[in-house]
C-alpha cells in the first residue's frame, strides 16, 4: 500500500503559519499526510511558543483531515549535530533531539528522522578520528532512541546522503551503517530513502543509480523522499506528467521496485524545496500540485 505525503520544506519562510501550510496540503494539493520538519517548529523555541504552535497545527490538521505521520530535520539542521567533534555540542544536540521526540509524539507521529550526522573535513579525512566520531555518533543516536522508545515512538529513520562526510553515501556504506546502528539499539533504525542521493565521485555507477538504491533498500524503507532530477545534475525538481528524456525518476519504475521490497505499507513523500527566486517563488503551489497529481495518477494506475 502506497501513501502519498509531502515534506514541509516547501513551506519554510513562505507559509510559516500552521493554518496556511496545512490548508495548502489538504485543500490545494488534496493530500492527507505530512512529514513535519523542524524548520517549522524548532525544539529550541520556548515551551510556551511550542505549545501554541502545536495547538494551531493540530486544530488546522483536524479541519483538513491531515495526518502528520512523521517528523524530520530540515535545512536549519544540516549541521554536524550528533557527529560534532565537541562533546558539549553533541550533548546539546542529544537534548535537542529529545525535545523533537516530544514534539513528534505531541503531533501524533510514529517516527522521527534526520540525516545521520555530518563529519568535519578533519574528522572525515583522518581514519582514526572518523572511526571514533562514527562510534560516538551511533552511541548518541542510541541515547535518543532509548528516550524515543520510552515516549512511544515506534522507530527512527535516517537518510543516506551523497558525500562521505554526510554518511551512507554509497550502497556499501549505507548497508554497513544501517547494520551498525541497529546493533544493540533500543529501537529499530530504518531508512528514509532518497533515491536521488548517492556519491557522484564513486567508481561504481550503481551508487548514483536511483533504481539500484531502491532495489537494495526498499525492504528497509518505510518512507521514500521523492524529487525529480536530471542525469548528471543534483537539482531538486518537481514532477510533471510528461517525463523529459533526461529525467531520472520514473514513477512506474519506482513503484515497481518498492513493491518488490515486500513492505505492506510505504509512504511516498514529496520533498520539494524552492529557492527564493522569481518566478519560482510565486509558483510554488502550482508546481507542488503538478507533482502531487503526477504521483496520484501513477499510484492509482499501478494499484489498479
Amino acid at each position: 500500500m502506497f501513501n502519498l505525503a509531502i515534506n514541509t520544506g516547501f513551506a519554510v519562510n513562505r507559509y510559516s503559519e500552521p493554518e496556511s501550510w496545512v490548508s495548502i496540503v489538504g485543500k490545494k494539493l488534496g493530500l492527507k499526510r505530512v512529514q513535519l520538519t523542524a524548520d517549522l517548529i524548532n525544539p529550541v523555541l520556548p515551551d510556551k511558543t511550542i505549545q501554541s504552535q502545536l495547538v494551531r497545527i493540530k486544530e488546522a490538521s483536524e479541519k483538513y483531515s491531515i495526518n502528520i505521520s512523521s517528523t524530520f530535520t530540515g535545512a536549519l539542521t544540516r549541521v554536524n549535530h550528533l557527529a560534532h567533534p565537541d562533546k558539549d555540542i553533541q550533548e546539546y544536540w542529544i537534548e535537542w533531539f529529545k525535545r523533537f521526540v516530544d514534539i513528534t509524539v505531541d503531533v501524533g507521529a510514529k517516527s522521527m528522522g534526520s540525516h545521520f550526522g555530518i563529519f568535519t573535513m578533519k574528522d572525515d579525512r583522518n581514519k582514526m578520528l572518523r572511526m571514533k566520531r562514527r562510534k560516538e555518533n551511533i552511541s548518541n543516536w542510541h541515547e535518543v532512541a532509548l528516550y524515543a522508545k520510552q515516549k512511544g515512538i515506534k522507530f527512527l529513520t535516517w537518510e543516506p546522503m551523497s558525500i562521505s562526510r554526510e554518511q551512507g553515501e554509497t550502497l556499501n556504506e549505507c548497508r554497513k551503517l544501517l547494520k551498525d546502528v541497529n546493533y544493540n539499539s533500543p529501537l529499530p533504525f530504518e531508512l528514509c530513502l532518497d533515491p536521488d542521493h548517492g556519491d557522484w565521485s564513486s567508481a561504481d555507477q550503481k551508487d548514483t543509480d536511483p533504481y539500484a538504491w531502491l532495489k537494495e533498500f526498499a525492504k528497509n524503507s518505510p518512507m521514500v523522499h521523492l524529487k525529480q532530477s536530471k542525469y548528471g545534475q543534483g537539482e531538486n525538481k518537481v514532477f510533471t506528467r510528461k517525463l523529459e528524456q533526461d529525467d531520472r525518476i520514473d514513477a512506474t519504475k519506482v513503484l515497481s521496485l518498492i513493491s518488490k521490497g515486500g513492505r505492506s505499507e510505504v509512504e511516498l513523500i514529496l520533498e520539494h524545496n524552492f529557492r527564493e527566486r522569481e518566478p519560482e517563488d510565486s509558483n510554488v503551489i502550482e508546481q507542488l500540485k503538478g507533482s502531487a497529481d503526477y504521483w496520484k495518477e501513477a499510484i492509482d494506475k499501478f494499484s489498479s
